[in-house]
């Protein structure tokens, strides 16, 4: 049997604002052990039995960002392949797409395991043996998915209702799908005994969604084809990449994989498991991984706290004090602070689409921002006036590129630059330093082998990341010559 994990890294995961955000989502949020959630998802599926390749399906710009993360817990020969979406159009569409291309590279016999790149599973042995379950039930034809064991009535979860007097192998038949219940349907469930929290994680053969998909929704499987062939691809000995095209990309409806599937065939079954698993759905899920003291508080950082109780506060940068509080959540970053009461965890995506419709980029970016080459942020932020500190990762290049209305001043904090500026092209060295004129191309490149580290000094009538024409660049970001 070919195995092969299909990890799903999509959605912002906005209620858990102020760290997860647009362009640095849920999945790449440290959690106190240091890793985060898509290495551990990664590290999880890599290491089953019998998987020689990983599939990821996520946005376009978070591939290289995923990549460090892949190479930083796992540098091995395991072959890794991706689908790069220009924007969500929700889980249908990526199981769906990865689908195809399995088929194309394995064959319709070949067994799929969709994960999400956010969750947390802590009896990594219990999941193991639960996906070679699900992998039999695959393997006779059904459509399988997890239903994870209730421990409370929860009514942030959707159910899954399994027919108990129907076993299928390690499984059972599944009756219905069901919606987020209001508390009392949400005990009633926890009593029944054959209700189960949804995890959103199936398994299944690549021939058999694909059938099911083209006889329950046919839309989705056709409009997923059409864009797969306008897509580009591109292969190495270890890598496989196909970017989709947006074009086509924004004709496939946007439906999760429940609704699309699931929820209307007939051929599902669920495998039922206690695997420590949580979605890490809010603060308050968040606040459960780290250790209380003996008031019942929850810290990450220097905290020092007096009369306060059942709080938790995540504050890396700065000292934290808490004085007569109680059952609050304190999030803290450089540019933001979010302070809740626990009750109100899950409306902090309120604050998230209010940022949102008044443009504010604390939604979309944090002061330090991810690139493909390395990572920049912001120190200051004038009216006419921007600094920065840039970090180039050793070998790597920043695009040939030309800002329209602002200057640049590159000065040398450590490392060695090779700079191109304008039709000059020389290095430079520690404490040097060089000026770029608005209108002139010009490149920054890191040919050291270790990080580079300067700080820019912007100037100009506008300071927008916009302002940018690329002529040149090693990440794809140039979509025709200039």
């Amino acid at each position: 049997m070919e195995l092969i994990p299909v990890i799903l890294s999509g959605g912002v995961g906005s209620r858990l604002w102020p760290v997860s955000r647009q362009a640095h989502p849920k999945p790449f949020m440290a959690l106190p052990d240091g890793q985060n959630l898509i290495q551990k998802t990664f590290l999880r599926a890599s290491q089953l039995q019998g998987v020689a390749e990983v599939l990821t399906v996520t946005n376009r710009e978070l591939l290289f960002k995923t990549e460090d993360d892949y190479r930083a817990v796992a540098p091995s020969p395991l072959a890794l392949a991706y689908i790069l979406e220009p924007f969500g159009r929700n889980t249908a569409a990526a199981i769906a797409i990865a689908a195809l291309q399995l088929k194309e590279s394995y064959g319709e016999k070949a067994t799929m395991l969709v994960l999400s790149a956010d969750h947390l599973i802590q009896d990594e042995a219990a999941f193991a043996r639960a996906v070679v379950q699900a992998a039999a039930l695959a393997e006779e034809g059904r459509l399988v998915t997890f239903g994870i064991q209730p421990q409370y009535p929860e009514t942030g979860f959707g159910y899954i209702e399994a027919k108990l007097s129907s076993p299928l192998g390690d499984g059972f038949a599944v009756a219905r799908f069901v919606e987020k219940p209001n508390l009392s349907t949400a005990e009633s469930y926890l009593s029944e005994g054959n209700f189960y929290w949804n995890s959103g994680m199936f398994c299944f053969q690549v021939g058999t969604v694909l059938a099911e998909l083209r006889d329950h929704a046919p839309d989705v499987l056709e409009a997923v084809e059409s864009a797969a062939t306008a897509s580009r691809s591109t292969e190495g000995k270890q890598y496989r990449c196909l970017t989709l095209d947006a074009e086509h990309f924004a004709k496939v409806p946007d439906i999760s994989i429940d609704y699309a599937l699931m929820e209307r065939s007939k051929n599902v079954a669920i495998i039922p498991c206690d695997i420590g698993w949580s979605d890490i759905g809010s603060w308050t899920a968040v606040s459960e991984l780290t250790s209380q003291n003996a008031d019942g508080n929850r810290f990450e950082g220097e905290v020092l706290a007096h009369s306060a109780r059942n709080n938790f506060v995540s504050s890396s940068g700065r000292l934290t004090a808490l004085v007569g509080v109680e059952d609050l959540l304190v999030v803290d970053t450089p540019d933001a602070l979010l302070i809740a009461h626990k009750d109100s965890a899950q409306d902090v995506k309120h604050i998230v689409a209010t940022l949102k419709a008044d443009g504010h980029p604390a939604h979309l970016l944090h002061n330090t921002v991810h690139r493909p080459w390395g990572t920049y942020t912001t120190l200051e932020n004038g009216e006419r006036f921007k600094i920065k500190r840039i970090v180039v990762k050793p070998q790597a290049s920043l695009s040939l590129q030309m800002h329209h209305h602002r200057s640049e001043h590159w000065i040398v904090v450590s490392g060695m630059a090779l700079v191109v500026n304008d039709k000059q092209e020389f290095m430079l060295n520690t404490n040097e330093s060089t000026f770029i004129r608005a209108g002139h191309r010009h490149r920054l490149q890191n040919p050291g082998v270790i990080d580079l580290v300067l700080i820019e000094v912007q100037s100009g009538d506008y300071l927008g990341e916009d302002d940018i024409v690329r002529f040149e660049d090693n990440y794809g970001r140039v979509e025709t010559a200039k």
